[in-house]
């Protein structure tokens, strides 16, 4: 504020003060004395503690309450309190004035004259307070009030445009009467298409009268089936995307996982099969010899079996030819010894061919065994080759799998790949956007200082913001969207933006340049 403004804000607040000690001077001594004759405080010193307790309440809530919209953090139920307090005691004034006797007209005015200071003194404390919320948030939207004319000629109707402005934050009254005037019109529209019946028209085509004690527009409800509609789809499409995503990483799961199960499997049934031919073949091997052993020990037992009966046979005939010609007898011996001889000959021949023919059938025996020891063995082989394959094959499912996996992760990278390059574009955009807006505000900066040398109204600075705005979109009202105006100026009614718009094209029209 400039100096001149400064002391006028002075001025102002000193005389609300002393207007809060001229009403606190002329209610206490009423209000304690009414409160101690009729409303029977026990002494006149309870009733004045009574009268200071309420004025001082009063005055407490209304620090706070100015305080705290000088904090920007107003507290909008306080000053109820302060209200019903302030009434309390423009009541309690007015009773203390009252006659003994019958009403006359002069006693009805001495009654009112005890609360016009305390109703005065409210109304500055809300203008003061109205003042400093405008002063600290200069951006926020002003409420717009209802003419007191349309209150005395539809009052019904006023009241539900009343209510519905409040409870759902519209501060234009235009654009809450634009809103009517085009449910009315849609209304209308409806009766002239069903003659006159709009109980046959669509659930759809009656939102507009449901939804607007709701504070939606006939465009956003009729626009409501599409945007739920929408909203559905995309819920849908993301819930579908989640489920596929979870069956890929189940299935390539399952996969990894039976791929591993054979591959343990085939390794456990090739040692097995390893194990199962070195043991045939050992045991093959140790019957062969022990069959062998066997034959050749009974060959030689019955050799030596017969070798031993001749002998004694021969010893027996030189016994008994004892007496017969030593030369006979010893020709007869040589002959028995030559017989012998050649018996142990064909004996040892005999046990010979046993042994040769014990061997051969030995290594018969254990060339049958050795083969069927290898055949089991290939068998085993063969089985091992067959799951190894099919491990294989699930191996070459589960890379295929991995390698589909891979894609997407590639995919992945490169869209993410993309979207870092469209956030340094975006970065780049965002720094020659500052700099423009840091030129802006240089230039914004200019011109509230202009402003404010100026002495400008809230809303005179606000449609030379505007300006400022039209002339940085290239100079045509048109081309600023009124949304841009809502969100640069707090305001929430479009109708209050377009008329910000309007009027700052008039004042560009007009050689405004800032």
């Amino acid at each position: 504020m400039t100096g001149t403004q400064k002391w006028t804000a002075g001025a102002i607040v000193i005389a609300a003060l002393a207007l809060a000690g001229i009403g606190l001077y002329l209610s206490f001594e009423h209000v304690a004395q009414f409160a101690h004759e009729e409303l029977r405080f026990g002494s006149l010193g309870k009733g004045q503690l009574f009268a200071v307790g309420v004025d001082v309440g009063i005055m407490v809530m209304i620090a706070v309450d100015l305080l705290m919209a000088w904090l920007k953090r107003p507290i909008s139920w306080i000053r109820y309190p302060v209200w019903l307090l302030t009434a309390a005691t423009v009541v309690l004034n007015a009773a203390s004035g009252a006659p003994e006797g019958a009403w006359r007209l002069l006693d009805y005015v001495a009654a009112g004259a005890h609360g016009v200071v305390p109703v005065l003194f409210i109304m500055v404390v809300e203008l003061g307070r109205t003042s400093i919320d405008r002063v600290v948030r200069p951006d926020q939207a002003e409420r717009d009030s209802i003419p007191w004319l349309r209150w005395v000629l539809a009052p019904v109707a006023t009241a539900r445009i009343f209510r519905r402005m409040r409870l759902w934050g519209v501060t234009s009254y235009p654009e809450m009467i634009r809103r009517d005037q085009e449910l009315i019109a849609y209304e209308q529209w409806l009766k002239r298409r069903y003659e006159g019946d709009i109980s046959q028209a669509s659930e759809d085509e009656l939102l507009p009268m449901k939804m607007a004690p709701y504070g939606y527009t006939v465009a956003e409800a009729l626009a409501m089936p599409d945007e739920q509609e929408r909203a559905a789809q995309e819920r849908a499409e993301e819930a579908e995307r989640r489920r596929l995503d979870a069956e890929t990483r189940s299935e390539v799961a399952k996969a990894e996982s039976h791929a591993e199960r054979l591959r343990a499997k085939g390794k456990v049934e090739q040692v097995q099969a390893e194990i199962d031919g070195q043991t045939g073949q050992a045991r093959a091997h140790a019957r062969a010899q022990v069959a062998a052993a066997e034959r050749a020990a009974a060959l030689e037992q019955e050799a030596l079996d017969n070798a031993v009966v001749a002998e004694a046979r021969a010893r027996e005939a030189a016994a008994e030819r004892k007496e017969a010609d030593e030369r006979e007898a010893a020709a007869a011996a040589d002959l028995r010894a030559a017989e012998l001889e050649r018996r142990a000959a064909e004996k040892r021949k005999e046990a010979a061919e046993a042994d040769r023919v014990a061997a051969a059938e030995a290594q018969a025996i254990e060339t049958r065994t050795i083969a069927e020891a290898r055949e089991a063995a290939a068998e085993a082989n063969r089985r091992a080759a067959e799951r190894e394959r099919a491990a294989a094959e699930t191996r070459r499912a589960a890379a295929e799998a991995a390698r589909k996996k891979a894609e997407e992760e590639r995919l992945r990278e490169v869209a993410l790949a993309d979207a870092a390059r469209a956030r340094k574009q975006a970065a780049e955009a965002e720094r020659a956007a500052a700099e423009t807006r840091r030129a802006a505000a240089e230039l914004e900066r200019r011109a509230v200082e202009a402003e404010d040398i100026a002495k400008l109204k809230p809303r005179e600075r606000a449609v030379r913001r505007v300006a400022r705005m039209i002339l940085a979109a290239g100079g045509h009202a048109d081309r600023l969207p009124l949304a841009e105006i809502q969100n640069e100026l707090g305001v929430t009614s479009p109708g209050t933006a377009s008329e910000y718009r309007q009027e700052a094209a008039e004042l560009l029209a007009g050689g405004y340049r800032p």
